[in-house]
């Protein structure tokens, strides 16, 4: 099964993006599932670089890296990214700028989209 995770809320403040990319995690595991993430809006900030988190709580970039070892692509709007002021450097590897045509194709080749 082709999925696409959308994600749009703030890397931190609430849980939405946490949540999302918790179920990106588990989904990764099922090997009938193709898996693809998509960074819109206040979540590209999820894909920050170097980020700082209280011991004990979750950090997302972590798990970003982690979907990307398991072969998950995850892109991030670019358009988002320049509206946040953050630079190329800023987006933590191997997390690609994306753009609203490839979610567009996204889409259109995902059997389910699911929205955070």
């Amino acid at each position: 099964m082709k999925t696409l995770i959308i994600l749009n809320e703030p890397a931190y403040g609430n849980e939405r993006t946490y949540n999302g990319m918790r179920l990106a995690n588990s989904l990764a595991k099922d090997e009938s599932v193709e898996l693809r993430l998509f960074l819109m809006g206040d979540a590209v900030t999820a894909a920050r670089t170097a980020q700082k988190t209280p011991d004990g709580y979750y950090n997302l970039e972590r798990m970003l890296k982690g979907l990307v070892s398991k072969g998950i692509v995850v892109g991030a709007c670019g358009t988002c990214i320049d509206a946040r002021g953050m630079t190329g450097d800023a987006l933590a590897e191997p997390v690609h700028r994306g753009t609203l045509a490839e979610l567009t194709e996204w889409t259109i080749w995902a059997d389910k989209v699911i929205t955070f």
